[in-house]
């Protein structure tokens, strides 16, 4: 009994202590005048699904949530961020070429289809940004028309 008391008091030092290392949070920007959905003519619908199911990590308008303050959470969530937005960052979009944009919508269909994205631990805690087999086959074709404009 001594020693699962000991242990229990070293754990909950040791979460304390975790919480002052520092991790760089990835920055949040609501204007992005390069932003995906505010140069494009995306419809509604796909706007929304955007907003909901994708921006949170492929996005500088990231909204953190409570637990995103709490390591060791906090260092997964800034890391999917940070992963998210190398893979592909809508704010940035009008920053790329053409085929680069044309490459990354078909890679975004691709992944819809593949249901890659979104991913199932952001899904846990964002059921919301679940995508239903309409909204899947929505984006698919949007994104893959908008692909075969460019």
């Amino acid at each position: 009994m001594k020693k699962l008391k000991i242990a229990i008091k070293v754990l909950v030092i040791l979460f304390v202590f975790i919480q002052f290392y520092p991790v760089e949070k990835p920055v949040i920007k609501s204007k992005n005048k390069n932003d995906f959905i505010s140069t494009n003519k995306v419809p509604n619908d796909i706007s929304k699904i955007l907003k909901t199911s994708c921006y949170d990590c492929h996005s500088n308008e990231t909204k953190y949530p409570w637990y995103s303050k709490v390591a060791p959470i906090k260092w997964l969530v800034c890391h999917d961020i940070n992963e998210g937005r190398e893979a592909l960052n809508f704010s940035n979009w009008n920053t790329l070429s053409d085929d680069d944009k044309s490459d990354a919508l078909f890679d975004i269909a691709d992944a819809i289809k593949e249901k890659e994205m979104p991913l199932n631990i952001y899904l846990y805690k964002h059921p919301e940004a679940k995508l239903s087999k309409a909204q899947r086959e929505n984006l698919i074709s949007w994104f893959e028309g908008l692909a075969e404009e460019l």
